[in-house]
């Protein structure tokens, strides 16, 4: 279904998806050792928000997890998991939502399938900054990625759904896809460690680092990065291949 459709969509439209369940994505890059967090701006307003989807009633939600994060990104395939549900009963913004409507000509009343209470699935997605598209979508004019500390005013509770999402990255920041999903193949054990402390936001130990990591299992080293100084010259290591 292209964008101008779903701009002005019929009467019965709302009717394909299942009723007061929405997802709402935290799509996670790393560029220049910064996290970065994929952000829409709803058009013809200063509101923001993260994207979000609905789940058709044929439709398994994992799978519109990842319909939802193709269309915004363009990647299929990637690390997506579901971190959290959203269900407390004040956290539907009717007046935000009421003028992201009108100000994208939509006619509707005061129970319009919209303007319902939603309960939010939550699922982060870590991807390759480089690979991704930011793509607009449904209501929005925008989507552009935002430093994890540059991220503006959004609407709802969406700005505690990415504290909660960056929580969860923290219990699980050893967990070697984290890293294998927002790392190049090929690294040192400096980026390695400036991801880790990226992410929890504090200062590790370099030798228990190095230490910790290498008693993990995770990493292969491979040769010596090439930078003209043999000695100076840091190790290369990539993710081992195994399974999880």
């Amino acid at each position: 279904m292209g964008q101008q459709e779903l701009k002005k969509p019929t009467e019965d439209f709302w009717d394909k998806y299942q009723p007061g369940l929405a997802i709402d994505c935290v799509i996670v890059g790393y560029h220049e050792r910064e996290l970065k967090i994929l952000i829409m701006e709803y058009e013809n307003t200063d509101l923001y928000a993260l994207p979000a989807g609905f789940i058709e009633k044929n439709e398994d939600l994992d799978t519109a997890a990842s319909r939802a994060l193709y269309e915004r990104t363009g990647l299929k395939d990637i690390y997506l998991s579901q971190f959290h549900t959203f269900g407390k009963s004040d956290r539907n913004d009717t007046e935000a939502m009421e003028i992201i409507m009108r100000s994208n000509g939509l006619d509707f009343d005061k129970d319009h399938w919209l303007l319902r209470r939603f309960v939010s699935v939550g699922y982060v997605a870590l991807v390759d900054y480089k690979k991704v598209k930011p793509t607009a979508g449904f209501l929005s004019s925008q989507c552009s990625w935002c430093d994890l500390d540059s991220i503006p005013p959004l609407i709802q509770d969406h700005q505690k759904i990415i504290d909660k999402a960056i929580l969860y990255l923290r219990d699980h920041v050893d967990d070697k896809l984290l890293g294998a999903n927002l790392l190049v193949d090929t690294f040192t054990m400096k980026d390695l460690q400036k991801l880790h402390e990226t992410i929890l936001g504090e200062k590790l130990h370099r030798t228990g680092f190095h230490r910790k990591m290498m008693d993990s299992g995770h990493l292969e080293r491979l040769g010596k990065k090439k930078t003209g100084k043999a000695h100076r010259s840091p190790y290369l290591y990539r993710f081992s291949s195994d399974k999880e």
